[in-house]
This record gives C-alpha cells, structure tokens and sequence, in this order.
C-alpha cells in the first residue's frame, strides 16, 4: 500500500549554457537547488535540459534530481526524474524516482511526485512505497 507525504519546497534554478537554433527554439540548461520541508525534509540538487519551440507555450523539458533527507523520519537519498511537456500552455508533467536510486533507510523506495504551484507557492505529494524484500 502506497503512503502519501505532503509538503511545500523552495526552488532555485540557475540557467547554464543554451544553444540557440534558426529552425527552433533554444535548447537550454539549468541547475537546480531545492530545499523540501514536511513529510519530506532535505534538499536536492540537480540538473535540467529545456527545449522551446517557436511556437508560444510549446516546450519540453527533463530532469534528474538526487534528494539527500528524511522521509516520514527515514534518512536516506533517492534520485527523481522529470519528463514535462507543455502544448500551447496545456502542462504535463511525471516525476518518478529512478529504480533502485533509494540508499540507506530509503533503500528500495519507489513511487511518484506532483507539483502544485498556487500563487507562486510550491507544494508537493509523494506517493511512495518501500518495498523491504530481499536483501533489504
């Protein structure tokens, strides 16, 4: 059975290099620096690769992120990734942790994270499951 954490975190993305291209748009990067608190309490850093195209509100982007914290009071790291697409403004977005990523407390974690953004603030709800199989 899946558990539910609930929380709100802090974002920094700082742009790095960006290629820009004459058919489209450019293909840019950009660090990320995250810091959880609630049901999730840590910090994350990552790395993002963006696409825009020409066309207003159509772009794609992917993402990895290793969380280093505790989760519901387990320490450990896991590592997440993002897939996200917009299409003339509509958003799709699925954040999940990369199998086996899961070390100490957290060893065979899995599940997945949505982003809510109201008013410039950012929240999140993990589903997840720890799976204490063999070896573990």
């Amino acid at each position: 059975m899946a558990t539910t954490a609930r929380g709100t975190f802090e974002v920094k993305l700082a742009p790095q290099s960006a290629d820009e291209h004459p058919d489209g748009g450019p293909l840019g990067r950009m660090s990320i620096d995250k810091q959880f608190t609630g049901d999730l309490a840590g910090t994350s850093k990552g790395e993002m690769l963006t696409a825009m195209t020409k066309t207003d509100g159509s772009a794609g982007y992917v993402a990895i992120e290793r969380v280093t914290g505790t989760l519901h009071g387990r320490a450990g790291t896991f590592v997440l990734q993002h897939t996200g697409t917009m299409t003339r403004g509509a958003q799709q977005l699925v954040i999940t942790v990369v199998p086996d990523s899961g070390t100490g407390e957290l060893a065979g974690l899995a599940g997945s994270m949505r982003i809510i953004i109201d008013g410039g603030r950012h929240a999140y709800e993990f589903d997840y499951t720890l799976d204490a199989g063999p070896g573990r």
